[in-house]
């Protein structure tokens, strides 16, 4: 006689296989363990070296040599104490021209200069001297008035004339010959360049900008067009001294300090006085 079996036996077969099967996967497992990777922290990158080669060799420099190029370009910038300072106008060219007509802003820029107390001497510069033309022309006067310095002025202005509304006049004929019936259009800048007379280099060129319009009849239309460009150089001069002002300033504040200090400005020689040759 068979002994009747257990119902109970399988399923505890079944849990064991279950439990141990859990019980080898948890074994197997590891924990999870979210790693995180060092922060990257991004260093400084190194400054690039000044540039201090040609690169553009088929450059041409025309007289001056590689080696003059540079030693213009590392020498200081500054404006030399008790100089003296010549006003000039120009043309179209850095050469004096005696025809060109002297403006009330070259003898404004001069007397406010010389209010400024920046030079020893400020003077505007006749261009009728005899000279030759060019950067020569201009180191020779400067030479005749023992100016350190040179202010080279020069305004250009390009014009527009067209008839306006006004111009409708002309039906009635008379009308037209009574009412502005023409619009006048101008623009300009004034510039300024400051000529280091012994180096022969340009320190700085300021601009300032101007433009205006006036409505005209038929009559005396040159006159309205030189009114207007006075009225408009008159409203610049102010803007173009301030430019220049702060320009010098800066020339100033490069200065060397002298070696020595107080003392060595104490000491500094008398200039000799030239007397004149016959």
């Amino acid at each position: 006689m068979n002994p009747t079996p257990n119902r109970s036996t399988p399923r505890l077969v079944v849990s064991a296989l279950t439990l141990l099967a859990l019980t080898a996967c948890g074994a197997a497992r590891k924990p999870m363990k979210p790693a995180m990777a060092p922060l990257a922290v991004a260093t400084e990158a190194p400054k690039p070296a000044p540039l201090v080669t040609n690169h553009f060799q088929r450059d041409r420099i025309g007289t001056l040599s590689e080696d003059k190029v540079r030693e213009i370009l590392s020498a200081p910038v500054y404006l030399e104490a008790d100089a003296r300072i010549g006003i000039v106008p120009v043309v179209d060219r850095y050469e004096p021209d005696g025809d060109l007509p002297l403006t009330a802003v070259t003898g404004q820029i001069a007397d406010q200069l010389a209010d400024a107390g920046m030079f020893e001497v400020v003077s505007e510069i006749s261009t009728d001297w005899p000279s030759t033309s060019s950067i020569a022309g201009l180191r020779e006067l400067a030479a005749r008035y023992r100016a350190e310095y040179l202010l080279l002025y020069r305004h250009r202005f390009v014009e527009r004339r067209y008839t306006n509304a006004w111009s409708w006049a002309w039906v009635t004929l008379v009308g037209g010959l009574m009412v502005p019936g023409e619009t006048f259009e101008t623009a300009g800048v004034l510039e300024a360049t400051l000529f280091d007379v012994k180096s022969g280099t340009l320190l700085f060129t300021v601009f300032e900008r101007v433009d205006g319009e006036e409505d005209a009849g038929i009559w005396h239309t040159d006159r309205t067009a030189r009114r207007l460009k006075e009225g408009l150089l008159g409203e610049a001069v102010d803007g173009l001294q301030t430019r220049i002002d702060e320009k010098l300033r800066s020339l100033i504040a490069a200065r060397p300090a002298p070696e020595g200090g107080d003392e060595a400005l104490a000491r500094r020689p008398t200039p000799p006085v030239l007397t004149a040759t016959r």
